[in-house]
């Protein structure tokens, strides 16, 4: 790991603004996903086939998995990880249902107001990878539901055999989703985007995927709704000398588990430094501060994805927090127990998109609708500033449409 004992360096070398490079699309990339995008919206099904078959090495006769194989699937799954998931998939949407409570409250203004509408259908893009990821789709499907989406759709890539696995399915059924279909990359983000004979154009699509789903959402983002742009992973830990080195190299050690994944150690203690320097290898930063207000300074200019506060009374350095994806507070509070079972999403913003972006929570499978409702007597108070503003802006018909009201 790089050390760096300069503050001034550590600000300059570690602000970021925009997203990081894996989020940038090359040319190439670019103009790929530019054509997966047009052949799917032209050919549909037809090019989700010949695309699953060029990327996935399968020939699928159906893209959609029936439903009764979800609820097949989970008496095939290991009874143990069945109820883990489900004792997660709970504890996910206990903690969205105390946010939907606070959200679903009305304005009690006189005239104005607002109502809150979930999102009609959504679409949730579930990597493969070398192994299922049920977590992803638990944290991803709960939120939707929770919110009242009334369908729920997931896309994931299908195995060399053309089956989708058990425990993605038996997590599907878990969380409620209602259609699965064996499509991913970034040609499952154009079906859901705009629509084929057998895949529903969606409101929103959510979900982590590779370089090319990433680009794919970027290039589809205005025709559909999508959750945020995700880069690499990356951990924050803030601590002082009276931190464990251990949870702080095992923690480091864990997020490294990622690819590309970015991590960084902020202490004002020399010796702990030192000690992990010596048990931490290849990439990644140590950055020296005088003291933990300049420690959080730092962190609030990283803004990571995932930040653990290590030291005594982590509670005393919340507040100073702006910008993070999620917060850990103490040694019993690791990023694995937030990626699987807390209750938050662990879909968080990257590459130092945590200044703008939150977690995925339930505001994202919702939208307002404003509501004005003024009386005779709120619009003739209102008459004289309006058409004041209206004149400067030369809009004279806005102005005549509030005469008309009283004429």
């Amino acid at each position: 790991m790089r050390q760096i004992n300069s503050f001034r360096l550590a600000k300059k070398v570690l602000s970021r603004r925009g997203a990081s490079a894996d989020m940038l699309a090359t040319d190439e990339r670019e103009q790929t996903v530019r054509k997966i995008i047009e052949e799917v919206a032209k050919r549909g099904d037809a090019a989700l086939r010949d695309y699953t078959e060029e990327f996935d090495g399968v020939k699928l006769s159906s893209l959609e998995v029936p439903d009764e194989a979800a609820k097949a699937a989970t008496k095939i799954v290991d009874a143990g990880l069945l109820s883990a998931l489900k004792l997660a998939a709970n504890r996910v949407q206990v903690y969205h249902l105390k946010q939907k409570y606070s959200l679903l409250e009305e304005s009690t203004g006189e005239g104005l107001g607002w109502t809150i509408q979930p999102l009609e259908m959504v679409g949730i893009h579930t990597p493969g990878f070398t192994a299922p990821l049920p977590s992803s789709l638990i944290m991803t499907a709960i939120p939707a539901k929770v919110a009242g989406v009334n369908e729920v759709i997931v896309t994931t890539p299908p195995g060399r055999d053309g089956s989708v696995s058990p425990i993605i399915l038996a997590a599907a059924d878990i969380a409620g989703v209602d259609r699965i279909f064996t499509v991913g990359g970034a040609q499952a983000i154009a079906a859901l985007a705009f629509g084929t004979k057998s895949i529903p154009a969606v409101d929103k699509v959510i979900g982590p995927g590779n370089v090319y789903v990433t680009e794919a959402k970027r290039q589809v983002f205005g025709y559909v709704g999508v959750d945020m742009l995700a880069g690499p992973t990356e951990i924050v830990i803030i601590a002082n000398r009276y931190s464990d080195p251990k949870l702080i190299i095992a923690d480091l050690k864990a997020q490294r588990e990622h690819n590309k994944a970015q991590v960084f150690l902020v202490t004002n203690s020399k010796a702990l430094a030192r000690q992990v320097k010596s048990q931490i290898e290849g990439n990644g930063y140590i950055i020296l501060t005088k003291n933990l207000d300049q420690a959080v300074e730092v962190a609030n200019r990283i803004a990571p994805e995932h930040l653990e506060i290590l030291v005594k009374r982590p509670v005393s350095l919340v507040k100073k927090i702006r910008n993070a994806g999620a917060i850990f507070l103490g040694p019993f509070s690791p990023v694995a127990v937030g990626d699987y079972f807390a209750g938050p999403s662990h879909v968080l913003p990257t590459g130092g998109s945590a200044r703008f972006f939150s977690g995925l929570n339930l505001s994202d499978f919702i939208k307002s609708n404003h509501i004005i409702a003024y009386s005779k007597r709120a619009l003739e108070k209102a008459r004289q500033p309006l058409e004041k503003i209206v004149g400067i802006e030369g809009l004279s018909q806005h102005a005549e449409s509030v005469k008309a009201r009283f004429q």
